[in-house]
């Protein structure tokens, strides 16, 4: 371990030490195969989701230019933590700076409050198109889908202020082994040596501001969507208007169900493992499937591949 002497008989925590997800060889090399995978894939789909969105005029729509959004949230998102993950399998220095550490809490806390905001905007988007669908495109406006995403984005500024400097403003005397693949802020916080009554009242509050409210949000869009719906005189209607809803539906069930399962459980039935591989799920294998589940839902999308490959192709004859 790591410390720096302050006083004659206390220390203060100056690195941290990653534990990771497992200690066995041949588990570190699965883990990290499987890691460097799934990030390559997350990389590659969310990079061609936000090129087509940008470069196809066909896509150019409120529904677009937040997916376009979304992808490059989860280029990012996933860059907090599996960067460093894969670089300790490699080198097998398993230590992180304390600044190093506060960073990337900060902007990992940033990012998820921002998807949680941007979520809850493409679900209102659906909402407007679908029972609105008169006015959806004066509601829908070019600034408006800016206001709403630069709301989202800014949304996590105060909730990753707050957090890291409760947090890295206390006093960490030792041990500094975080019992997790990145920091965290429940491992990172259970290091305190302090009373940690004050984080765990803005935890709750935090929680609620910024996981349930938006939840909630995207629980009364798609009430009032259902509702419109089933109003719908014909069943063809009906399925092309849910078509459109489906994908983002099932990107919320993702990242919303490990949130809740994360975050708003009993204490009692929650353990460190438990907690690593919901971490594992959320940060790893969510942003590596949305551009899957976007690209095979969307006809559109799929149409823009298309032509793209086809001009490709046709420049590679030329």
């Amino acid at each position: 371990m790591v410390f720096e002497w302050e006083q004659e008989n206390n220390t203060t925590v100056t690195r941290f030490i990653i534990l990771g997800l497992c200690r066995n060889p041949l588990c570190q090399m699965l883990l990290f195969l499987m890691c460097f995978i799934l990030y390559t894939f997350t990389l590659l789909g969310n990079s061609l989701i936000l090129l087509i969105t940008m470069t196809e005029p066909a896509l150019h729509s409120a529904m677009y230019f937040f997916l376009g959004n979304l992808s490059f949230l989860e280029i990012c998102y996933s860059s907090i933590t599996l960067p460093k993950m894969l670089a300790v399998f490699l080198t097998g220095d398993t230590t992180i700076s304390f600044m190093g550490c506060a960073a990337q809490m900060y902007f990992f806390l940033l990012l998820g409050s921002a998807e949680c905001y941007l979520l809850a905007a493409m679900a209102y988007d659906r909402y407007v198109a679908i029972c609105y669908p008169l006015q959806y495109t004066q509601i829908m406006d070019r600034r408006s889908c800016i206001w709403l995403v630069v709301s989202s984005w800014l949304s996590g500024i105060p909730v990753a202020f707050t957090q890291t400097s409760l947090v890295f403003t206390s006093l960490f005397c030792g041990p500094n082994e975080v019992d997790h693949f990145f920091c965290d802020l429940a491992p990172v916080q259970g290091l305190i040596c302090t009373d940690i009554s004050q984080n765990e009242i803005s935890n709750m509050v935090i929680t609620i501001v910024f996981l349930a409210t938006p939840f909630t949000l995207i629980l009364v869009s798609y009430f009032r969507i259902i509702s419109t719906i089933l109003q719908m005189p014909s069943a063809n209607s009906s399925h092309k208007a849910f078509s459109t809803c489906s994908s983002h539906l099932v990107a919320v069930t993702l990242f919303y169900g490990s949130g809740i399962v994360m975050y708003l459980h009993p204490r009692s039935s929650h353990t460190l493992e438990h907690g690593k591989v919901v971490s594992l799920f959320y940060t790893v294998v969510t942003p590596c499937l949305n551009p899957i589940i976007y690209s095979l839902r969307n006809k559109e999308i799929k149409e823009a591949l298309r032509r793209r490959m086809a001009r490709k192709r046709t420049s590679q004859v030329a």
